[in-house]
């Protein structure tokens, strides 16, 4: 039996019919894990201690009564828990680079998943610049001027906020460049990093697809196909998800993508493919999509996820 301490948002707020944490705390549950659940918040450091104010929680998949708590105690992050998931929402602001900085102090002791050092060396939108050789045509900048030079050579483009998440902020930018000068100056206000724009696909259409990887090897995928009027297809703006397979494209992707996840203990990722074949986003801070990938193709994904961090905690003896 592990000890495992979930930093996440409220329960209380979650959507369990789709929610990818739930699941996991379900299938932990199921084999006898003990659970406790904190919110990043609450993490305090002392003395070379790393604790948090956690209470031990049971789960199920009843709307309306689908966790009960146990009185709060003071949990040893480093001395008391086998596992933390680090799976509290973005954005990928100082509070959550803090926690990644406070999760790290106790990694030698605890499995933290994902690796907090190199969550804070991967934001999802930066990360895959690695690997551009599968993106499409990328810009980040902060400037109008090459925001308008980039939307001139590539006819339609994309603008972003370069740590959004779940679709939010996302922008098109047809070929008479209408509002893009108001928007970058919207953007330069609202954020003080740099934007990325990026070449139109319209490809969208055909979907944008989440592939999950486990320890990195591929445990499914989905595809997500935008609603109706929309260019997103994140399933939290309205998109919906469909049965899919890899693309030879995706496969090559992955198989790149997959050691180098492994080296870096990003044990459960989910990055998105458009069109089968541009890579747009590694997503390490909280992945989601297990649910939906169980619903399509009956694979137990969060099974997959606890017997690799079954395996990394027996390999630490």
């Amino acid at each position: 039996m592990l000890t495992v301490a979930v930093q996440m948002d409220p329960l209380d707020s979650i959507n369990i019919a789709g929610d990818s944490t739930f699941a996991l705390m379900l299938s932990a549950q199921a084999r006898g894990h003990r659970l406790f659940h904190y919110a990043p918040e609450d993490l305090n450091y002392s003395a070379g201690r790393v604790w948090t104010k956690a209470h031990p929680v049971t789960v199920q998949r009843v709307d309306g009564d689908h966790f009960a708590f146990g009185e709060p105690v003071k949990l040893d992050l480093g001395d008391e828990a086998d596992v933390v998931l680090m799976r509290q929402d973005p954005p990928f602001d100082l509070g959550y680079i803090t926690a990644t900085h406070l999760l790290e102090r106790i990694a030698d002791r605890t499995l933290v998943v994902n690796d907090p050092a190199q969550v804070r060396n991967a934001p999802e939108k930066v990360w895959v610049l690695d690997f551009a050789q599968f993106m499409p045509p990328t810009l980040v900048t902060r400037s109008v001027d090459e925001a308008k030079a980039f939307l001139a050579e590539h006819g339609e483009i994309v603008v972003k906020p370069l740590h959004g998440n779940g679709g939010k902020a996302i922008f098109k930018i047809g070929r008479d460049g209408a509002n893009l000068s108001s928007l970058i100056e919207v953007f330069n206000t609202a954020y003080r990093e740099p934007h990325m724009v990026q070449a139109f696909l319209p490809d969208i259409v055909k979907g944008d697809k989440r592939i999950v990887l486990v320890d990195g090897a591929v445990a499914g995928a989905i595809n997500r196909l935008p609603g109706e009027g929309e260019i997103r297809s994140n399933l939290a703006v309205g998109g919906s998800a469909a049965k899919t397979e890899l693309t030879p494209r995706e496969e090559e992707i992955c198989a790149v993508l997959g050691p180098e996840l492994q080296k870096r203990g990003l044990l459960f990722v989910g990055i998105d493919v458009i069109g089968g074949q541009w890579l747009t986003e590694i997503n390490v801070t909280s992945p989601t999509g297990i649910v939906a990938i169980e619903r399509f193709n009956g694979t137990d994904v969060a099974g997959m996820i606890w017997d690799a961090i079954e395996r990394r905690v027996a390999a630490r003896g």
